[in-house]
C-alpha cells in the first residue's frame, strides 16, 4: 500500500510517514500542493493524507483536480478546523475521509486502512453520460435538460453506472454498494430500482442488461 503525505508542517509530515511506515506502508511526503499534485501525477498513490491549508496550491484545489481526474486514489482531509461546516465542506469537495488536528495516531492509521479498503474510485461532483447529468454534491439528476424525480436508491444505483463509464455492473456490486446489510441477493430489489429508474429515464431506453452479467449505462 502506498501512502502520499502533503503537509506543510515538515516535521509533523516526517512523524506521520513514520508512523505509517511502521505500519507497513509505503509512504513519500511534500510540502506543498503543487508538489502533491506533481507526485499524484507521477504515481499511482492508494491514499493521500492532504493537509487542507498547503501553499502554493489550496489543499481544496488538489482534491477538486484529482477528484475531476478520475484517479483511484482515496482522500483523507486533515486541517486545524474541525467545525462541523469545515467537515461537510471537504467531504463536499470530494474528499473521502476527514480528520480534525490534533489528531491520535492509532486513528488515522485506522482511517487509512478503511480508505484501501474501498474499491470503488472517487466519484467527480458531476457525472455525464449520453445526454444523463448527475450532480453528486446537490443530488439532482436530468436527461436531455428533463429533470428526473429520482429516489434515493435509484440515484444511487444511476451514478454507479455513471461512474462505470459503459462498463457492465454486476447486480452483485449493486447491492453491496447501494443497499444496507439487510437487503438479501433475492430480494429483487436491484431488478426493481432499475425498473422504475429505466421508466423515470424514459426513451430511448439507456439501460442494457447483459444476460447472466449485469447492466450498463
Amino acid at each position: 500500500m502506498r501512502v502520499l503525505v502533503a503537509e506543510d508542517e515538515e516535521m509533523l509530515a516526517e512523524l506521520v510517514a513514520t508512523g505509517l511506515r511502521r505500519a507497513g506502508f509505503a509512504v513519500d511526503t511534500v510540502y506543498s500542493g503543487d508538489a502533491a499534485l506533481a507526485y499524484l501525477g507521477l504515481h499511482d498513490y492508494d491514499v493521500v493524507v492532504l493537509d487542507r491549508d498547503l501553499p502554493r496550491v489550496h489543499g481544496d484545489d488538489v482534491t477538486r483536480r484529482l477528484v475531476a481526474s478520475g484517479s483511484r486514489t482515496r482522500i483523507l482531509m486533515l486541517t486545524a478546523a474541525g467545525s462541523m461546516e469545515d467537515r461537510v465542506a471537504g467531504l463536499d469537495l470530494g474528499a473521502d475521509d476527514y480528520l480534525p488536528k490534533p489528531f491520535e495516531f492509532p486513528e488515522l492509521v485506522s482511517r487509512v486502512r478503511a480508505l484501501r479498503r474501498r474499491s470503488a474510485r472517487p466519484a467527480p461532483p458531476l457525472l455525464e453520460r449520453s445526454g444523463v447529468r448527475l450532480d453528486t454534491v446537490r443530488r439532482t439528476a436530468e436527461r436531455d435538460g428533463r429533470e428526473l424525480d429520482l429516489s434515493p436508491k435509484e440515484f444511487a444505483v444511476l451514478q454507479i453506472l455513471l461512474e462505470a463509464e459503459g462498463a457492465v455492473v454486476s447486480a452483485e456490486e449493486l447491492l453491496e454498494r447501494a443497499w444496507d446489510t439487510h437487503a438479501g441477493p433475492f430480494t429483487g430489489a436491484v431488478r426493481v430500482a432499475l425498473g422504475t429508474l429505466r421508466g423515470k429515464l424514459g426513451e430511448p431506453p439507456l439501460i442494457r442488461t447483459v444476460q447472466g452479467v449485469g447492466y450498463a449505462l
